[in-house]
């Protein structure tokens, strides 16, 4: 695997008062390069980084607004005169069936896990594009490629989404020297699963047990328990930025690619079994 010559960098990075967000900011910071640092409130990231430095460069950002991303971005431009890496880490967990969930509590999700990404991706990009060089990293989840859970259908839909966008920005920005990569984490040891940030829905249906019992199991048998490191998965990341040719998809953590296979093996089933079917139905010319 080629890597390139490491100089110093600009890292703009969303979600980072914790989890892969902050593990990812420590380690640019710790190599030398400079971080452009976002998330809801100041005070996280002052208790996240503690006393600032002249590479970091903490934002108070409500991603939903697209003013105050483009404002964040417009800073860190203004501060550091460049942006090389674009990480859309920021997201929630919303649990709920898809009988029970309401509308809005859907387009919350989405407005946080897909809209917020194209926001920063709208006001980030021109940069990028001038510069002819740059790299988007949009972090998804294993559930935004392998989706069967009950349970979980706003926030899998999202992460799919978000794989999908990711797939056409890498053939939209190649021709300018632009990567784009999805990260699929498998479950990571963050407070992602706490009590105080999974959002389970408002109203729950008694006949979805299935869904019930993954939620449960989520909450009181995985969270602190989850396979993945943050600091590992930051380090791959890191890894992928340096890279000659980075990965478009990018799997992290051994439940991640064991679950990719399952799904690649189970799509290649169903693939073979109706192609007959399948091809039957073009035209006969």
């Amino acid at each position: 695997m080629q890597s390139q010559a490491h100089s110093s960098k600009v890292w703009f990075i969303t979600g980072a008062a914790r989890g892969i967000g902050l593990s990812l900011a420590r380690q640019a910071l710790a190599r030398g390069d400079a971080v452009a640092a976002t998330s809801r409130t100041l005070a996280s990231l002052q208790q996240a980084f503690g006393g600032g430095s002249e590479r970091l460069l903490p934002l108070q950002v409500d991603l939903v607004d697209e003013a105050s991303v483009q404002a964040a971005i417009d800073k860190t431009i203004a501060t550091f005169g460049r942006i090389d890496f674009v990480v859309n880490n920021a997201g929630y967990g919303q649990q709920g069936t898809i009988e029970a969930l309401s509308d809005a509590e859907l387009r919350r999700n989405f407005d946080v896990n897909v809209f917020a990404p194209l926001h920063v991706l709208r006001h980030a990009l021109p940069h990028l594009r001038g510069q002819r060089s740059g790299h988007v990293f949009n972090v998804a989840s294993i559930v935004g490629f392998q989706g069967g859970y009950a349970g979980w259908g706003s926030y899998v839909a999202s992460k799919f989404a978000l794989a999908g966008l990711t797939e056409t920005l890498a053939a939209e920005l190649a021709e300018l020297n632009i990567k784009a990569t999805v990260v699929y984490p498998g479950p990571v040891r963050t407070g992602f699963l706490s009590k105080d940030t999974l959002v389970v829905a408002e109203r729950s249906i008694a006949d979805y047990t299935e869904a019930q019992a993954s939620l449960d199991l989520h909450l009181n048998g995985l969270d602190g328990k989850q396979a993945g490191d943050p600091e590992k998965v930051a380090a791959l990341i890191v890894q992928a930025a340096d890279a000659a040719e980075p990965p478009v998809h990018l799997f992290a953590g051994r439940i991640a690619t064991t679950l990719a296979e399952q799904k690649m093996d189970a799509v290649r089933q169903d693939l073979e079994a109706w192609r007959a079917a399948s091809d039957a139905t073009d035209f006969v010319d």
